[in-house]
């Protein structure tokens, strides 16, 4: 009983876990195909002048800022950032290193234990809930440059969706026009609105909503970075590794910082290695 008990248990960790990609997910194509619908079919229903050309352009963007959403989230779910298959000998222990007592192993500075995925991970910053993994070294460009798509992508969809909003509210502020915005689930269940109501009203209010948080999100990572810290580290006065703006760029995002965020497949390597870090006033180890 107690085996089965813990099998279930787990399975629906499992789940549990991946839950937030999949309505991740979700809410992104959901976005993208309505925001593809007002482009393409809503524009000529209203008989907008909207050219051949310039629906392309609109199409090319928003596909383009999905494609670097889906494959940064795919390369920083693929991208380890743990101590697994590290070497972390060498050049012997120094100031700032701790020893582990769950992975049993001495771990560098800036690295610490993550219960939930139950490994040391080096660099770490932060446990991403929306991705069920650990933000460290290895994969911070990748959930930096997602999060700027995102946020991208969402101020787009937000201006697109105000047309969503005037429609809604075209007869003044009612209790059914501000419902509809605040509660469309319920008016929906109620028999309020229509369907396609119902998901034009949800879909506006997904994105102002994720506008909000990811703008949160995205401009205190790019403080962070620019401090030279990690969200652990955000607390502290001290500021060791801070290298300055463009040293905190190139050690986040590599040495071709300032081309990595246009596409993922652009090779930026990291002049550190996740275990030796430079101090602020000391010389680069790495030249």
């Amino acid at each position: 009983m107690t085996s089965l008990a813990s099998k279930v248990f787990s399975r629906v960790d499992r789940v549990c876990r991946h839950l937030p990609v999949f309505l991740n997910t979700f809410l992104v194509f959901s976005i993208t195909g309505e925001v593809s619908y007002l482009v393409l079919v809503e524009a000529d229903q209203q008989k907008t002048e909207w050219s051949g050309w310039w629906k392309a352009v609109h199409l090319l963007a928003q596909y383009f800022m999905l494609g670097n959403i889906c494959w940064n989230a795919l390369l920083f779910l693929q991208t380890s950032p743990s101590i697994r298959g590290v070497f972390l000998g060498g050049d012997g222990m120094g100031q700032g290193w701790r020893y582990c007592y769950t992975c049993e192993t001495h771990t560098p500075p800036r690295c610490s234990h993550c219960y939930d995925c139950k490994v040391c991970v080096l660099r770490r910053d932060h446990h991403c809930v929306f991705f069920g993994q650990c933000v460290g070294f290895r994969n911070y460009r990748y959930f930096l440059s997602c999060l700027l798509f995102m946020w991208s992508g969402l101020l787009y969809a937000t201006l697109m969706n105000a047309e969503v909003f005037i429609v809604i509210l075209k007869e003044g502020v009612t209790l059914h026009s501000v419902m509809l915005l605040l509660i469309p689930w319920i008016m929906l269940v109620s028999g309020q609105v229509s369907p396609g109501a119902f998901a034009f009203a949800f879909i506006a209010d997904t994105c102002v909503v994720g506008f909000l948080l990811v703008s949160a999100f995205f401009f205190f990572h790019i403080i962070l970075m620019f401090r030279g810290q990690t969200t652990r580290e955000w607390y502290s006065t001290r500021r060791p590794y801070n290298l300055g703006v463009l040293g905190n760029l190139r050690h986040s995002l590599g040495v071709r910082w300032y081309l990595c965020w246009l596409c993922p497949l652009i090779p930026s390597p990291l002049p550190g290695d996740g275990i030796h870090f430079q101090l602020t006033g000391s010389l680069d180890p790495s030249r």
